[in-house]
């Protein structure tokens, strides 16, 4: 970890905004996927939701790229899951659907925590959607056609967001929690002991934050290992109870 590298990563944690988020609601085409997500990255997002099933999901995380590390997804069964959980934080529901009650949206406030709502590529936003969303948002078209890529759509939103938080002073402090900094710190810096841990059920080891680097490294691989030999003989002295039963 070069302080460079180190610098940059904080750079970009202090000015996450965890309140703006983004929810796409059966998007499929992973190519679309790939450019929300690299869009909630450009601008600052910490969290994506998905109203996707977890296999479909994790089929597109290799088209990402490396956008998918660093922005928290958040994978829902059904819209109403989705919605009921981000209002529970207090979020408002921006859906970018073209109907009578819909406002440009560069009239939405997104200063306050809000999530804007993308619909899939044929069907557009859902009528649950819809009907869950606290305001309808447009983007106004000049030309021929009659809608964009929604991947379009969603940086042209994100960048209005983004114009009106630096305006309003949000990008101008740390604003994300001290438990989800540090958790994003620790795998921002330390990716490969990351997916170690995760692959494990291990908790991440402490780092040091003015290096990146794990504190005790060494000291850390010898409890992991002691731990694994004792959840191993823990495993076997299971097995051979059942058999004797």
């Amino acid at each position: 970890m070069t302080p460079e590298r180190l610098a940059r990563i904080k750079q970009t944690l202090d000015t996450r905004q965890p309140d703006l988020s983004v929810l796409t609601d059966q998007v499929h085409k992973p190519r679309n996927l790939s450019a929300i997500i690299r869009s909630c990255d450009a601008f600052g997002l910490a969290n994506m939701h998905v109203v996707w099933p977890k296999e479909g999901f994790r089929a597109f995380r290799k088209t990402a790229g490396g956008s998918y590390n660093w922005i928290t997804t958040h994978t829902h069964r059904t819209m109403e899951d989705a919605t009921a959980s981000l209002k529970g934080q207090g979020h408002k529901l921006y859906a970018a659907q073209l109907s009578d009650r819909a406002i440009d949206f560069r009239e939405a406030d997104f200063t306050v925590p809000c999530t804007v709502i993308l619909g899939n590529e044929v069907d557009g936003v859902s009528e649950d959607a819809a009907a869950e969303a606290d305001e309808h948002i447009v983007i106004p078209m000049m030309g021929m056609v009659e809608s964009l890529n929604v991947s379009a759509a969603c940086a042209i939103i994100l960048s209005e967001a983004q114009r009106q938080r630096k305006l309003a002073g949000l990008y101008d402090y740390r604003r994300l929690p001290d438990d989800e900094y540090n958790r994003l710190l620790f795998r921002w810096c330390q990716p490969v002991v990351k997916r170690y841990c995760d692959d494990r059920d291990l908790p991440y080891p402490p780092i040091d934050p003015e290096t990146g680097e794990l504190v005790d490294g060494v000291g850390w691989m010898k409890e992991v290992r002691k731990l694994r030999v004792e959840k191993k003989r823990a495993r076997a002295m299971a097995r051979d109870q059942a058999a004797n039963q």
